[in-house]
């Protein structure tokens, strides 16, 4: 499962969604507590990096990508889950 995670309000996130056609769930973290607890912002007013987490079926993160590029980044996935 890919799921997509954004400090932005639902009505930006789906403007998003939609202008670049992103195929997948994009949950709101407006209050930035998934974002502080996976190091994706500094801070509760911090502006969000661009994270990516593989995790396994155990729950645990099995590889981590903390400086991610768009172009690049959809073939390093696929690559590493074989």
């Amino acid at each position: 499962m890919i799921l997509g995670v954004s400090v932005d309000d639902q009505s930006a996130n789906a403007k998003w969604a939609k202008k670049y056609s992103f195929p997948f769930p994009l949950l709101c973290d407006t209050d930035r507590a998934l974002c502080l607890a996976y190091h994706a912002v500094e801070n509760p007013e911090g502006r969000a990096r661009r994270i990516s987490y593989l995790i396994g079926a155990d729950g645990k993160i099995e590889i981590a990508w903390p400086k991610v590029k768009a172009a690049d980044h959809a073939e390093e996935v696929l690559a590493a889950i074989g």
